[in-house]
């Protein structure tokens, strides 16, 4: 990249942040409650009739579900969101007559992508952690399945957003795909606890990884080995990096 598709980066990628952050209540605030929601209904519910790891109430085994999901969704929600708003209020146009190149578009995207999805779990983390306790066994972990799974969720929100012409298609992208892969990835439940058949569906949702290495840091104990979970995270991450950046190379409805 040369300096000035850096500094253009730089540019875009503060634009970003401001445009979710002007919004805080909704992008940030918003999602927090959802979470605390699900922690008092599910945690009430079974939290003396659930143990999934030995030592570690059902609450506590929640919370960092809980923090990945919402990490998850809002850096889909991020980079989606911003360019199907762009391309349907006509000013992505702004952006075609800049010289920057694909990696900027890819770089300012995700990377607000990020710094959303993390400011999200962060606020998460902070508020449900008073209702249960938590250790952190192996914090680096945490930070390395946080990171990749949204900058995954991040490429994947623009895909979606190049991909959609309108919000119904980002809404379906959203509830056929991305709803379904994260409620099925062992937030709320370990996979252990389903029949042999379905924890063989599981095992091959990428989703599933994500969650189980993340809470690897908290307990440390996990369904599978971490070295497993950050293999295939790693890998589909760089698969879907590709792809978002192969389609803003070729300008993939981007260009009339």
């Amino acid at each position: 990249m040369t300096a000035l598709s850096l500094a253009g980066a730089g540019t875009l990628f503060r634009k970003e942040i401001l445009r979710f952050w002007k919004v805080a209540f909704q992008t940030v605030a918003a999602p927090v409650l959802t979470a605390i929601l699900y922690l008092m209904i599910f945690g009430h519910v079974l939290e003396d009739r659930v143990q999934v790891f030995e030592g570690v109430g059902y609450t506590s085994f929640l919370i960092p579900g809980l923090v990945m999901m919402s990490v998850l969704q809002n850096s889909f929600a991020n980079s989606s969101s911003s360019l199907i708003q762009s391309k349907i209020t006509g000013n992505l146009v702004f952006l075609l007559v800049t010289p920057l190149n694909h990696w900027a578009w890819y770089l300012a995207y995700v990377g607000a992508s990020v710094v959303r999805g993390l400011t999200v779990g962060l606020g998460v983390f902070l508020v449900t952690v008073w209702f249960a306790p938590l250790r952190l066994a192996e914090p680096g972990w945490i930070l390395v399945f946080a990171a990749l799974g949204a900058g995954m969720l991040g490429s994947m929100g623009l895909i979606a957003g190049l991909w959609a012409d309108k919000f119904d298609q980002l809404a379906a992208f959203q509830n056929f795909i991305i709803m379904p892969l994260t409620f099925l990835s062992g937030v709320f439940y370990s996979v252990h606890s389903l029949p042999a058949v379905w924890q063989a569906v599981s095992h091959l949702n990428p989703f599933f990884y994500m969650i189980d290495g993340f809470r690897r840091g908290f307990f440390g104990a996990s369904d599978v080995s971490p070295w497993l979970s950050l293999g295939v995270v790693g890998a589909s991450f760089a698969v879907v990096a590709s792809l978002a950046l192969r389609l803003l190379a070729t300008g993939y409805k981007l260009r009339a």
